[in-house]
């Protein structure tokens, strides 16, 4: 007996205490409090206040629209069966995905908001090229969106309807060329993973609950990634070269896609901020309003976060290119080039 006891208590060990990210976050504020002249005294440049209010402005801007987006996310996961969705779209892939863009006026989001969406489509059943149309016409084609494009241009009527055929437009055309030309290897397998059927309300309700938390974690995260990247490259950019481009279409057009990319505003809030642009064309506005929702810095780790980076890294830049040249298009057809 005293040898199956000698032989015996060496296995057990004392298992250490795991640190969790609260006991992180406490210690950080207490790290805060303690210093707090001398983190004042090194954080008081102009630099780093400008940049901490453009990450806080977009993280502020993009988390309500998030929420809602991973929300129903949640709801699609848990109440919508594949059938329903498989039953709303044409059969045919070629003809799915203008039904889907169409789709994204019910979503009153940003491109924050259709990215989970998007994903739990795809989950569902729903055709990857459809998906990824709603997932590029939602943010820009919803009222909300339309609305205040229309009270930022008053005088330029005509920048609503060339701002929702261009976005619808880039929706389709991105929408086909994945029909044709895109592979399934390309997503990540955790956005290709069925959702199980689960009866009964509580289990309905048990995958909404754990379906969104998980969506939220995952997203934020990149979320956050994409505002302090976007928040460096503000600050980064003088403003002063916007005051060239004036006497300049082209180069104007080619500056502002990839301003709408770096700056990475809400769909809801960029046409203010395009519009207060002085001496500029509409042409390149309407670019920078077709490009943002998109593709920019926080939709491109969004999307590799939910649909894997090799898709990320062949998707944004196939985006970018055909936002630009629908938006050219749309402009010169509607906007006469001005």
């Amino acid at each position: 007996m005293a040898l199956v006891t000698e032989i015996a208590a060496p296995q057990r060990t004392r298992r250490r205490p795991a640190i969790t990210s609260l006991e992180v976050m406490c210690g950080l504020l207490v790290l805060a409090v303690v210093f707090q002249p001398q983190l004042t005294a090194l954080l008081d440049v102009p630099a780093l206040r400008t940049g901490s209010t453009v990450f806080v402005a977009v993280c502020v801007q993009a988390v309500p629209f998030l929420v809602v987006g991973v929300l129903v996310s949640g709801l699609i996961a848990a109440f919508v069966p594949p059938r329903v969705l498989q039953r709303a779209l044409p059969a045919r892939t070629g003809a799915a995905v203008p039904v889907a863009g169409l789709a994204g006026v019910a979503l009153p989001g940003c491109e924050c908001a259709s990215v989970p969406v998007a994903r739990r489509l795809v989950q569902q059943g729903v055709a990857p090229a459809a998906a990824l149309a709603f997932l590029l016409a939602a943010p820009a084609v919803n009222p909300v969106v339309l609305v205040s494009t229309a009270v930022a241009f008053p005088a330029d009527p005509w920048m609503v309807p060339a701002r929702f055929l261009g976005s619808l437009s880039t929706a389709c055309v991105v929408g086909w060329l994945w029909a044709k030309l895109g592979r399934v290897e390309w997503l990540a397998e955790r956005a290709l993973r069925r959702v199980q059927a689960h009866h009964g309300d509580a289990g309905r309700w048990a995958v909404f609950a754990e379906s969104a938390r998980h969506d939220l974690v995952e997203a934020g995260g990149f979320l956050v990634l994409g505002g302090l990247t976007s928040a460096v490259f503000n600050v980064l950019v003088p403003a002063e070269w916007l005051k060239t481009l004036g006497g300049q279409v082209l180069l104007g057009v080619l500056v502002m896609a990839v301003l709408a990319v770096v700056l990475a505003l809400c769909s809801e809030a960029d046409a203010f901020v395009v519009a207060s642009m002085p001496g500029l064309p509409l042409l390149p506005k309407l670019v920078f309003l077709v490009v943002g929702p998109a593709v920019d810095l926080k939709l491109i780790a969004l999307q590799a976060g939910t649909f894997g980076r090799r898709f990320a890294a062949r998707f944004a830049p196939v985006t970018f290119l055909v936002a630009i040249g629908c938006a050219s298009a749309v402009g010169a057809l509607l906007l006469g080039g001005a």
